[in-house]
């Protein structure tokens, strides 16, 4: 995790920069497909987030559960995550 600690730091720094560049755009009353446009960006940052922490999370926690014959929690961590990613 620590590897991806310090990526996960930095795409969150984006983010956030892009989310008050998107209150400054709604503020100054810009271009509605603009605005979109900054909205969908900022949704696929997530997205990358969420992609690199579930990477992570299988890897490594789900893969421990396993070896330690917790497989009916790997199992259900596993189910959980894939229903929320899909949402």
């Amino acid at each position: 995790m620590h590897n991806d600690k310090q990526k996960l730091i930095r795409r969150l720094k984006i983010i956030e920069g892009q989310v008050r560049g998107l209150q400054e755009m709604i503020n100054k009353d810009k271009y509605c497909i603009d605005i979109i446009t900054q909205t969908s960006a900022i949704k696929q940052g997530l997205s990358n987030v969420e992609d690199i922490l579930l990477e992570g999370h299988l890897s490594h926690c789900v893969i421990d559960q396993i070896k330690k014959g917790q497989n009916e929690k790997a199992t259900q961590e596993i189910l959980k995550v894939y229903g929320l990613k899909r949402k």
